[in-house]
Parts: C-alpha cells; sequence; structure tokens
C-alpha cells in the first residue's frame, strides 16, 4: 500500500529536482545573453553607418585629435589645389579661389590680388595656359595652437609650346575654426607665403 506513494513521491521529487535544473539553466542563458547584448551595444554606440548609393559603410566614432594630422593636411591640399589649379577659363578660376578663400584668410586674398595685379591670371586666360599643382607632402606641426605648416608641392604650367615644372614651397599656421559646408575640416590657413616658387624643369612639346 505505501509503495506506490513512495513511488509517486519520488518521482515528483525527481521531477522538481529537473524543473529546478532547467528554470536555473534558462536563468543562467538568459543572464548571458543580456549580458552579451549589453556588450554588444557598447560597442555599436561609437559606430554609425552611412548610406552610400545604397550601400552601408561604417564610421567609426572619435576625437578631433585621433584625427587631427590627416585633417590638417587635407585642408592644406585642398586649399592649394583650389589656389593653384588654373585654367584658361575665368568662370573656372574665379571659382576655385572663391571655394580657396574660404579655407584661408586675407593673405590668400592678398596673394591672389596680387597675381591679377600683375597680369598673371590674365595671362592664363588669354595665353590658354593650364596649371596644376601636385602636392608633393605636407608638414604640420602639432605641438601647440596655432598648428604651423609647410607645403612642398610641384606646379606643371602647360603652354602649347611648352610644359614648366615649378619647385613650390609655402608655409602659413591654422587656426582651429567651426566646421561648415566650405569649410569641412575647421581650419582656416593664416600667415600665409609663398617661400619658393622657381622653375625646375623646362620641356618642349
Amino acid at each position: 500500500m505505501f509503495e506506490p506513494t513512495r513511488n509517486i513521491d519520488t518521482a515528483f521529487r525527481s521531477m522538481r529536482m529537473v524543473m529546478l535544473t532547467v528554470i536555473i539553466a534558462c536563468l543562467l542563458i538568459s543572464a548571458y545573453a543580456v549580458y552579451k547584448n549589453g556588450k554588444i551595444a557598447e560597442r555599436m554606440q561609437d559606430r554609425v553607418y552611412v548610406l552610400n548609393s545604397g550601400v552601408a559603410m561604417e564610421a567609426v566614432a572619435g576625437t578631433r585629435r585621433d584625427n587631427l594630422s590627416v585633417e590638417a593636411k587635407d585642408h592644406v591640399r585642398r586649399f592649394h589645389e583650389l589656389f593653384f589649379s588654373l585654367d584658361p577659363d575665368e568662370k573656372a578660376i574665379s571659382s576655385n579661389i572663391r571655394r580657396a578663400l574660404y579655407l584661408a584668410d586675407a593673405t590668400a586674398k592678398k596673394q591672389y590680388d596680387d597675381l591679377v595685379e600683375t597680369g598673371y591670371v590674365s595671362g592664363i586666360i588669354s595665353g590658354n595656359i593650364s596649371q596644376h599643382i601636385s602636392v608633393d607632402s605636407v608638414a604640420v606641426s602639432l605641438s601647440s595652437e596655432p598648428y604651423a605648416f609647410t607645403c612642398y608641392a610641384t606646379l606643371k604650367i602647360i603652354r602649347s609650346s611648352s610644359i614648366v615644372s615649378r619647385s613650390l614651397i609655402t608655409a602659413g599656421v591654422l587656426r582651429v575654426v567651426s566646421r561648415s559646408e566650405h569649410n569641412p575640416h575647421g581650419f582656416l590657413i593664416e600667415k600665409w607665403e609663398v617661400i619658393e616658387n622657381k622653375d625646375i624643369k623646362i620641356e618642349n612639346r
């Protein structure tokens, strides 16, 4: 008479142990899943995705200091490309110079005014001359603001009869300003001057 009761009691205890084991296992798995999900969410907060022509591109967040050297050099490079790339088209020259002057102070405007006054720009247009710049390197000192820089580049002046290669070295300082559509890197070139601009090679065409 007591044997079935003991069997039922044993079976009930066994079932209770199995249920407790399953519940504890579920709780442990859930806790682990929540922990891992939190870690993934924490890592994802430092990432943004940008859509470019329907393709998601990952961008990693960082402080400005992390990319300061790269941005400073690209700002200097971009300014020189806009300022010194001249084609025999008045509108193209005006457009490039206008965009370049957003990146620098009045010292750049003075340099351009000097080129206009000496007839250099009008000579480019009337002589069907093209001038292109290749920036070889940019050295920037990030020890203190404003950041001093030196730009080393090669100018090619293409005429109908010849191609003149010139060595161009300029220097100035970079002051940090607000970023904008016209100045995406947030720097302003100040005290800009041309240190060297001399012929290094002349090729006949």
